[in-house]
């Protein structure tokens, strides 16, 4: 039987995790950078643990003012310490409830800035060896952070999205798009089913491209996130696709 993860990001202030969660397999917690408090972290951990969802850890660039979507100016020894400050908070906060990390994935603008820039890329990692070294990584295929994270011997899963349209390089198109998110719960399943079962991705040029990925996302905060995950978990399972 086929088995591929469902991920999603939460913890980001729509407190809309009791509905996503009997339909995923694994969560991002926002950790208070761009999104989330303590109380927030709180409630999402004790609702993945009643479900036997994965806990992942989803740091940001610290910045609440544009929910981390927006590159800023840090430096990197100002970016590092941000990152093993968020990763450490959760394992705090997972420690408390007799959970542990199972990955973490980069937010935003900081995840989108990783695939395709080295020094940064080198600056997360360098915060994940110091914080949890032995933690699974989700990252893009064809990524400079997922070149690097295997050539460090950093554990990796390739994510892809369902709800996110893919430019030629395999670079997500800009959310400054108005083609950049798949709301149409019929177009996402189509999109993730050919990544899923043909390993490709049609582009918005039309050009089918490879893509590998084992976890799939999302977005908790697509406006209609709950529609797209409990239609996607459906139909997987009727594919004979088990999520998990």
């Amino acid at each position: 039987m086929l088995r591929i993860d469902i991920n999603c990001d939460v913890g980001e202030g729509l407190q809309n995790e009791a509905l996503l969660m009997p339909y995923i397999s694994s969560c991002n917690i926002a950790c208070t950078a761009h999104a989330g408090s303590i109380e927030s972290i709180d409630l999402v951990i004790q609702l993945a643990k009643q479900h036997g969802v994965k806990i992942g850890a989803h740091p940001s660039f610290p910045d609440r003012v544009n929910f981390g979507r927006r590159v800023i100016n840090i430096t990197p020894e100002k970016l590092e310490k941000s990152i093993v400050e968020q990763i450490e908070l959760l394992k705090q906060r997972l420690e408390l409830a007799d959970q542990s990390l199972h990955h973490i994935k980069m937010h935003g603008a900081l995840y989108n800035l990783s695939a395709k820039d080295i020094p940064t890329a080198e600056i997360i990692l360098k915060a994940i060896k110091k914080s949890a070294p032995n933690t699974i990584l989700y990252a893009p295929d064809n990524s400079q952070i997922t070149r690097l994270a295997e050539s460090q011997g950093i554990k990796i899963k390739r994510e892809a999205f369902a709800d996110r349209n893919y430019n030629e390089d395999l670079s997500l198109v800009s959310r400054k798009q108005n083609n950049a998110l798949i709301t149409d719960k019929d177009q996402a399943f189509e999109h993730l089913s050919r990544m899923i079962f043909e390993g490709s991705v049609e582009t918005v040029s039309g050009i089918i491209t490879p893509i590998k990925a084992e976890t799939f996302c999302v977005h908790g905060d697509n406006s209609n996130a709950i529609e797209l995950v409990t239609y996607i978990h459906k139909n997987l399972i009727n594919q004979g696709v088990h999520i998990g």
